[in-house]
Parts: C-alpha cells; sequence; structure tokens
C-alpha cells in the first residue's frame, strides 16, 4: 500500500545514497523502489535517478535530485528517540562520523544537511516531569551536543 502521506526530501544529486545510509543506521527502515528520469530535466539527463522512495526509522520518504535550488536547514529535523546511552551513541556516532556535523542539545546533521535530533527517551521524561527536575535537566542539555543520559540523569535527582 502506497503512504497518502509521504515526506518528500530534496538532494542534489545523492538521494539514493542517502537512503541507503539511512536503511543501514535506523531501525524500522527499507529501500524502495528508485525511478530513473524517463527525459532531460533541469539538473540531470535521462536516465538519472530522479527519485528513491524509502522508509527511515517507519516514516515513508521519496527522496529527490532535484539539483542545487535548495538545501536542507534546521526548519526540518527527524527526532529519533533513543532507550539508552549505546543506541544514543551508535545513531549519533554514525550521523557524524560519517561527514555530519554536531550541533547542540543534540542536533546534528548529515553529510547531505538533514537535521536529526538523538533524543534519549530519559530525556524527554526529564523535561516532562516538569518543575524544578525539569529545570535542571534543561539546564544540563543546554551545555551538551551529544546527550549525556547520566548526566541528564544526575541533573534531575538535583
Amino acid at each position: 500500500m502506497v503512504a497518502r502521506n509521504t515526506i518528500c526530501l530534496w538532494y542534489e544529486t545523492d538521494a539514493e545514497a542517502a537512503a541507503r545510509f539511512y536503511v543501514a543506521t535506523f531501525p524500522d527502515s527499507a529501500m524502495g523502489a528508485v525511478h530513473r528520469a524517463p527525459a532531460d530535466y533541469p539538473s540531470g539527463k535521462a536516465g538519472d535517478v530522479l527519485t528513491v522512495a524509502f522508509t527511515v526509522a517507519g516514516i515513508p520518504c521519496i527522496g529527490l535530485n532535484g539539483g542545487p535550488a535548495f538545501r536542507h536547514s534546521e526548519a526540518f529535523s527527524f527526532q529519533i528517540a533513543t532507550d539508552d546511552q549505546a543506541e544514543t551513541d551508535r545513531l549519533w556516532d554514525a550521523i557524524v562520523g560519517h561527514g555530519g556535523q554536531e550541533s547542540a542539545c543534540g542536533w546534528c546533521k548529515d553529510r547531505w544537511g538533514l537535521s536529526w535530533q538523538i533524543t534519549p527517551r530519559a530525556l524527554t521524561d526529564a523535561l516532562a516531569a516538569g518543575g524544578a527536575e525539569a529545570q535542571r535537566a534543561f539546564t544540563a542539555m543546554m551545555t551538551m551536543r551529544k546527550i549525556d543520559i547520566a548526566a541528564i540523569e544526575a541533573a534531575r535527582r538535583g
């Protein structure tokens, strides 16, 4: 069944490489059809990969090789909930270690400029607790790049 709502992600030329990276990195991900352009188009030739269907962490996506006209920005990101530090580290290291870039508060960008929030459930739970507990966890998070669950839990306890 084709999803009724699919996220379309614009790439210059590397939609297939990006999709294969995401599928190899994130659980509940899969490659779908790779479609080639039937004719020349402004940023490509007939036969070039035009779109790639894939699922990343359960979300249906289309990667579009649309050329250099548009870039990804932090206005769109995938937020991936992690269960423990090992999963947080693995996903963070996969993104940052393969040409990506660290940012603040659990955010990073992959080598194609797409933003990811690698968010441990321990952080989400701490913020949902409210009050002074949430404030301490939030203050700790604001000093981090990759989220350190032990530090969040220590801040939460006070």
